[in-house]
């Protein structure tokens, strides 16, 4: 019968410790795919930005297109410099929609 206590007789079983993967199960300092990671890869390259909003901008407006070039992504916001002015805009993440580009997209490596 075993002791409902531990006891200095009592012998305990070494484990040995195990690495841990992050959550994702991908390696440490490997890239995640979101959104604000695929901004970042794709600085400098010109596109077409969607917004969207609650509330309206101008009434019976209630979206933002921007043309223009990604400067800066974060977690939870873009930074956006349009093109034909040089007017440099800060969104929150959770206004974006979609993005278009005129070349192709960089992004992660698919291998495992």
């Amino acid at each position: 019968m075993m002791p409902y206590y531990w006891t200095p007789t009592t012998q305990q079983q070494m484990v040995p410790p195990q690495v841990t993967l992050p959550s994702s199960g991908r390696p440490p300092g490997r890239e995640e795919s979101y959104i604000e990671n695929i901004l970042r890869l794709n600085r400098g390259k010109p596109g077409t930005f969607h917004f969207s909003f609650e509330h309206a901008i101008e009434p019976g407006k209630n979206t933002k297109v921007v043309r223009g070039v990604v400067e800066a992504a974060g977690r939870d916001h873009v930074i956006l410099r349009e093109l034909k002015s040089n007017h440099r805009f800060l969104f929150p993440m959770i206004y974006f929609d979609f993005a278009e580009y005129d070349e192709e997209m960089s992004y992660f490596n698919q291998n495992p």
